[in-house]
């Protein structure tokens, strides 16, 4: 059965002017993507975001601006039965993140990689400085299209 599955995502950028990522390990593949997640039945999506950076990061953000909702057709990379639409936004952090944060990619310690057994995902963030950010950043078709928008009109994010 058809389906579609509306995801939502952050682009956070703190003050060092650095774009926040999250190295994921899913199902047997590597993905750099944006925080967020699948919206729930019940709420909206800028709910839906500050639930996932609550559940992900254990951080409070405001939601800000959207930036891109999906336009066109993308398949999921998990379930052929399922079209993806993904609605972008900027978030800002209410407080200071706690969560481990990487130096460089897919470094998991031996903690997630247990869990890695039970949960068949596991996840870690890290900062990527401004000039290095650009499409080629992030892995999924959807976050390259935002990652390009964001690189060309926001020269120097606030």
């Amino acid at each position: 059965m058809h389906r579609f599955n509306l995801r939502v995502y952050g682009i956070l950028i703190n003050e060092k002017k650095q774009v926040l990522v999250s190295d994921e390990f899913i199902r047997g593949n590597y993905y750099t993507k944006f925080p967020g997640g699948g919206l729930e039945f019940g709420e909206g999506t800028r709910e839906c975001l500050a639930r996932e950076f609550m559940e992900e990061m254990n951080l409070r953000v405001v939601v800000g601006e959207h930036i891109y909702t999906t336009d066109y057709f993308q398949m999921s990379a998990f379930n052929p039965e399922h079209q993806i639409i993904s609605i972008y936004y900027f978030a800002k952090a209410l407080e200071e993140i706690t969560t481990p944060l990487r130096e460089k990619l897919f470094d998991f310690d031996e903690a997630q990689l247990a869990i890695y057994e039970q949960k068949k995902e596991i996840e870690t963030f890290r900062f990527i400085d401004w000039e290095n950010f650009s499409e080629e950043s992030v892995t999924l078709p959807i976050d390259k299209i935002v990652s390009k928008m964001v690189k060309e009109s926001f020269i120097h994010p606030a």
